[in-house]
């Protein structure tokens, strides 16, 4: 269900985000840098776009690699950091499309712009990156839903406590130390809209298009709420916007 409700995501929503500044065609090629389980890629191999996947979690490749194959899907999904993954040698085996979603939030800060830079080496002259995150000070940025009990996965903005006190409450209901420590990570790694913004224009990126959304339209999915895109006058009002944006999305080039 969860792989499933991706793919229905990513063809109501990306899909028609990312054709609006590009032709996706049989020709395109389409790359998925943190990939996961591959639900966001399924919708591009649908339109026939030539699409890979890259994640360093074996068991998500495995799964990604299943789950195209009980769909029909065609798919290349190759396991391996990607900083490691081999570099296109000319303009034909670049992408023209490149996908980041829920990952540069994961990233350290120190690595960020690094990643990013990174990333140039596999697009196109003509091509576009899509970025999509949660803004770090929504309510649930910290990612705090993957806890098991439930006053911490239900609680709102308890990752902006201090360190030690968000350490403590996560403790004291009980969470595994893997699970701490991974949520101390994703405090670690922290990405506002302001921050991010500021990356990209460092590394040579142009903003194409920006998108804030009060209602994520993955939530239409797991909740069942209606996508909403948030109200222009809140998205001009710096570092305030990041309290109310449960997603961020962008068109790079």
């Amino acid at each position: 269900m969860y792989f499933h409700d991706l793919e229905v995501t990513s063809k109501d929503y990306y899909i028609g985000y990312v054709s609006a500044y590009t032709t996706l065609t049989s020709e395109s090629r389409i790359l998925e840098v943190g990939c996961g389980e591959g639900g966001n890629l399924v919708p591009f191999a649908g339109l026939g776009c030539r699409v890979t996947g890259v994640d360093m979690a074996e068991c998500r490749i495995r799964d990604a690699r299943k789950y195209f194959a009980e769909v029909g899907g065609n798919a290349e999904f190759v396991c391996c950091d990607f900083a490691k993954y081999a570099i296109p040698k000319d303009e034909e085996e670049k992408y023209d499309v490149i996908l980041l979603h829920d990952v540069i939030e994961h990233i350290p800060f120190k690595d960020k712009a690094c990643f990013l830079k990174h990333i140039k080496a596999y697009l196109k002259e003509r091509g576009i990156l899509f970025v999509g995150f949660p803004a770090w000070q929504m309510p649930f940025g910290g990612h705090q839903q993957i806890c098991r009990s439930k006053l911490c996965s239900h609680l709102p903005f308890i990752h902006l406590l201090p360190e030690f006190l968000y350490k403590s409450l996560l403790r004291l209901c009980g969470e595994e130390y893997g699970t701490v420590k991974e949520l101390e990570s994703i405090k670690e790694c922290r990405t506002s809209i302001e921050l991010f913004e500021a990356l990209a224009s460092d590394c040579g990126y142009l903003t194409v298009n920006k998108r804030y959304w009060l209602v994520n339209p993955h939530y239409k999915q797991k909740f069942n709420l209606t996508p909403l895109v948030l109200p222009h006058w809140i998205g001009k009002l710096k570092y305030i916007r990041n309290f109310f944006t449960t997603s961020c999305w962008y068109i790079l080039r």
